[in-house]
């Protein structure tokens, strides 16, 4: 039976329903999503059920290494933040300034680390051999960008709005318009993946990515706020999301804790 999105949000419903009685009974604040989380099918498929593989770095010390992304071949140049000028042309969509800053769990900043962005394209298609989205291609946008927090943890972007896709988890399933963040610590072990998305984006109650982060105030949190004072006259709208590494206050982490 093909799944539909009546089903989903019947899911969603008894997943929020189930967390208000765990609450109710005295049960703790859920700031990350659980990993078996039914709504989002692909989760409970691929979340670890075995504790992580310890790896003996007192005979190599540099042997984490080998298990751990890469930053890219080259450094980060100054257009790396400016994903309307990578190529000849200009991108098709609305330029959007998307700015904030990299905060601990007390508020105090955290410089010099570097953060990678990536996303679809206006019309909601990657740039990527297995996109299945037949929406167009746009040869002057390629959704990838990167840059490092300043000495106020600051981080600033600028892109066009990414449109919203289907991805086929079941029938008529769309995910809201939104960017991948990428936060790298002092060491590549300490990479964190998160999500950012817009205000009032009609598509987030049907969302089981989004709904996965049960408690309201953590997932109004991935929620980006529009900054007037971030738009750039004549050219983009600005938007401001700050992210919390960790606390109470913690942005959500595709990953889990």
């Amino acid at each position: 039976m093909t799944l539909t999105q009546h089903d989903i949000d019947q899911e969603i419903a008894a997943e929020h329903a189930a967390y208000e009685k765990r609450l109710a009974d005295g049960g703790p604040v859920e700031h990350q999503p659980r990993r078996d989380y039914a709504p989002y099918r692909s989760s409970v498929l691929r979340h670890p059920k075995q504790p992580p593989v310890t790896i003996d770095v007192g005979k190599d010390p540099e042997l984490v290494e080998l298990f751990s992304p890469a930053f890219g071949e080259r450094d980060i140049t100054e257009i790396d933040n400016d994903l309307t000028r990578q190529h000849a042309g200009e991108p098709i969509g609305e330029r959007i300034t998307v700015s904030g800053r990299l905060l601990d769990r007390d508020g105090r900043p955290v410089r010099g680390q570097l953060v990678e962005v990536w996303q679809a394209n206006s019309a909601g298609r990657y740039a990527h051999q297995r996109e299945q989205h037949d929406a167009p291609l746009d040869p002057n946008f390629t959704g990838v960008g990167r840059t490092l927090t300043d000495d106020d943890g600051r981080y600033h972007f600028t892109t066009v709005q990414p449109g919203p896709y289907p991805w086929r988890q079941h029938r008529n399933a769309w995910r809201p318009a939104h960017i991948h963040f990428s936060l790298f610590g002092t060491a590549f072990t300490q990479r964190l993946v998160t999500q950012m998305y817009f205000p009032s984006d009609p598509l987030f109650p049907y969302d089981p990515i989004i709904q996965s982060v049960t408690d309201d105030a953590a997932r109004q949190r991935l929620v980006a706020t529009y900054d007037h004072g971030l738009s750039v006259p004549e050219f983009s709208m600005g938007y401001h999301w700050d992210i919390v590494l960790d606390g109470p206050q913690a942005t959500w982490i595709e990953e889990g804790r």
